[in-house]
């Protein structure tokens, strides 16, 4: 799916001068690393692992503040996991990701320890564990408990830790590729880097050939879904996209143009969701996951400092905007709703607005790494153990945002569809 033109591109990029960073760059990089310094002064909710690791795999630091927010993982973070290990739920991907977050801090992940059933167990036998969940799951019902994104996230967190990955739970990701289970950049990124990680150890040695393939393929598919503006799928599965090809090995020069457009949104303030900027600033460092298994944490730059900013006060719009809100349930029903909102609003504004109207408009969310996300609507829940969740699409284009970064800046129909996957 690369078209000959973007091939004539790279091609003629690659035959030029040498990619070199240039100053105006360095600048962008380093007011990115400020956001997500930032952003530890006001997230919400529990403290984010993947802004965390994002800092730690900057070449810009500003070591108190990690400091304190890897404290506070250790802390918040980890409660939360505990309490959902206490109740026997999945939690591979969030493990994986307070995983990665304390080796790009160089902690000692055998002093991490959780109990289950009275027994303590440190942080990485709870991951194997879980991993081998995931997988016997697989085998039985042919998807994993949570997604193969957490499984990709969970080989990863284990392969640079220094585990050997169990050849059946390498095997399995494998399999899924080859049988078309991994299909959205996202997860085509993740498992790339799983499966490169797992090469690269050397541990997948009786059937290199179908590894090789399977990485082929991810590699393919990820260059197949290039826009030609640079894109790989959208605007934020870019940065893992590109994670991932470099991690597969992929020259820098193929990837120019994808940086480019990642540039070209960070400029516009595309990313103002800490967990998008935490994505693509390791990718235009040219870094990825995978970095953190070679991290050493010795004299490190610790010259970031946060400058004092003016506080921003936005006015609400005097236009009003009129919105249509159309509810599809599983069963196909839809109900269609109309709200007249400020030009700006955030769609969770515009769907708060609704309720408050008490058409028999209801819903729900739940917090997530990414913000606030639907978890039921007019009664009707989605769920990850119903392998559902609510699509959320404008003019019947899908968002590339969540309800709380998503703005309405004109009419418009918001469609929520409760959708299997």
């Amino acid at each position: 799916m690369l078209s000959l033109v973007i091939v004539a591109g790279l091609l003629a990029f690659a035959s030029g001068k040498p990619c070199k960073t240039q100053t105006s760059n360095i600048e962008l990089h380093m007011s990115l690393n400020k956001n997500l310094l930032r952003s530890l002064e006001t997230q919400e909710g529990l403290p984010n692992p993947s802004v965390h690791l994002a800092l730690r795999l900057s070449n810009f630091h500003n070591l108190a503040k990690e400091s304190e927010h890897l404290n506070k993982l250790k802390n918040d973070l980890h409660n939360d996991i505990q309490s959902s290990l206490s109740n026997s739920q999945s939690v591979v991907g969030l493990l994986s990701l307070y995983t990665l977050a304390l080796k790009s801090s160089c902690y000692d992940l055998n002093t991490i320890t959780f109990t289950a059933g009275e027994r303590s167990e440190t942080l990485l036998t709870h991951l194997k564990k879980q991993m081998e969940q995931e997988k016997e799951h697989i085998a039985f019902s042919h998807r994993p408990l949570t997604n193969f994104y957490q499984y990709s996230l969970g080989v990863i967190a284990l392969c640079v830790s220094g585990i050997r990955v169990n050849h059946h739970v390498s095997n399995t990701l494998i399999k899924a590729v080859e049988h078309e289970q991994v299909n959205d950049t996202d997860t085509c990124a993740m498992a790339g880097m799983a499966l490169q990680c797992v090469k690269d150890a050397g541990s997948h040695v009786h059937n290199a050939a179908e590894l090789d393939t399977a990485l082929s393929k991810i590699k393919q598919k990820l260059l197949a879904s290039r826009r030609n503006d640079g894109h790989i799928g959208n605007e934020f599965s870019t940065g893992f996209a590109v994670q991932a090809l470099l991690a597969m090995g992929s020259p820098v020069a193929e990837c120019a143009a994808s940086m480019e457009a990642i540039r070209t949104d960070a400029r516009n303030n595309k990313y103002h969701n800490a967990m998008a900027i935490s994505q693509v600033l390791p990718a235009l460092q040219q870094k990825s996951y995978l970095t953190v298994k070679s991290k050493e944490c010795l004299n490190e730059d610790d010259t970031l400092v946060l400058e004092p900013i003016d506080p921003v006060v936005v006015l609400p719009s005097q236009t009003k905007v009129t919105v249509t809100v159309e509810v599809v349930t599983s069963s196909g029903a839809a109900a269609l709703y109309s709200v007249e909102v400020p030009k700006g609003s955030s769609l969770l504004e515009a769907l708060e607005l609704l309720k408050i109207k008490n058409v028999g408009f209801t819903f729900d969310k739940e917090s997530s790494l990414w913000g606030p996300f639907l978890s039921v609507v007019n009664g009707e829940q989605a769920r990850q153990s119903d392998r559902r969740y609510w699509h959320l699409s404008s003019d019947g284009t899908a968002l590339g945002e969540g309800i709380i970064d998503f703005k309405i800046d004109g009419a418009q129909k918001i469609t929520l569809k409760n959708t299997i996957y």
